[in-house]
């Protein structure tokens, strides 16, 4: 390994278990607020839900959730599947984020979040993913994100 690469996680004994992720997110400021929870994975790609709040209701007389959880849940769900392709809980940063909001999520609908870390360099991770309510084909948001890879020990 030269100096320019980050350690995989069994190199430095963090390993990223996606069925344990909810003891992560459950104890974790804003993530336990909005009720972060994991739902479901493949090699590639990782899904985290946030179930509906009334007190997260925005957007007037429509009544749907209001933006800033919703960019929270993508930016967690982005940021996890660079932990699942990293292999560990090892330190990133969020440096770009961007959320396009295609139509207003259901209202009283779990939300759910599908992302992937679709490139990764030494030091820079890209992610890319959805957040749908029912099906994958209708997503309510999309989702664009990079990440600094630090190194160090993990969560």
């Amino acid at each position: 390994m030269n100096d320019r690469e980050i350690p995989l996680a069994g190199e430095t004994g963090w390993k990223f278990v996606p069925d344990e992720l909810d003891a992560v997110l459950s104890n974790i400021g804003h993530n336990a607020l909005l009720e972060h929870r994991y739902h479901a994975h493949g090699p590639d790609w990782i899904e985290l839900a946030m179930p509906w709040q009334d007190g997260l209701a925005g957007g007037g007389a429509i009544g749907t959730i209001a933006s800033g959880p919703i960019i929270a849940l993508m930016d967690n769900a982005a940021g996890t599947a660079v932990w699942l392709k990293r292999g560990g809980y090892l330190p990133q940063v969020t440096i770009d984020l961007r959320v396009d909001h295609l139509r207003p999520p259901i209202r009283n609908a779990m939300l759910i979040s599908r992302c992937e870390c679709y490139r990764m360099s030494p030091t820079v991770a890209f992610a890319r993913g959805i957040a749908y309510e029912t099906s994958a084909d209708d997503p309510a948001c999309h989702v664009t994100a990079a990440f600094m890879l630090l190194e160090g020990e993990g969560l």
